[in-house]
């Protein structure tokens, strides 16, 4: 039931959530977590430069918010049912804007420049519309 469901939920190429043949398989095969992976290894490469007194602070918050979109779309994904994976949708959601407000304090300090700024709030914002198309598709077919 709900494997159909989710199928129907993301398997559109206009707003971006499937991939490949459009045969979702696995979470993997979903857009918006392999974009997520790519913000995440932009956000890890991005802040190698951090100062070294950043490691505990924005560094690690940059690192663990943005690892946390797509391992909770990963987690939404493998739960039994619709209602679990909207709630880890959100969550990644959340994520999402946590990644962005640390972004936007690190440009501010002077940690990140900010052409690389609004790069990486670009992809940010690219993955928040596919992850509100992918909510708004599941909780239509509920």
């Amino acid at each position: 039931m709900i494997e159909a469901g989710r199928q129907s939920a993301v398997d559109s190429r206009q707003s971006g959530e499937s991939a490949g043949d459009g045969q979702i398989r696995s979470y993997r095969d979903l857009r918006v977590w392999q974009l997520s992976i790519e913000l995440t290894v932009a956000c890890y490469e991005a802040t190698k430069t951090y100062p070294i007194s950043e490691t505990y602070g924005l560094t690690a918050q940059i690192r663990r918010s943005a690892t946390s979109i797509a391992a909770n779309i990963a987690e939404g994904y493998g739960r039994e049912n619709r209602g679990s994976y909207l709630q880890f949708l959100r969550i990644a959601q959340g994520s999402l804007k946590e990644l962005e407000t640390h972004l936007i304090v690190s440009q501010r300090l002077g940690f990140l420049d900010a052409t690389l700024e609004e790069a990486l709030l670009s992809r940010s914002e690219n993955v928040g519309k596919m992850l509100r198309a992918l909510i708004r598709r599941l909780e239509k077919a509920s």
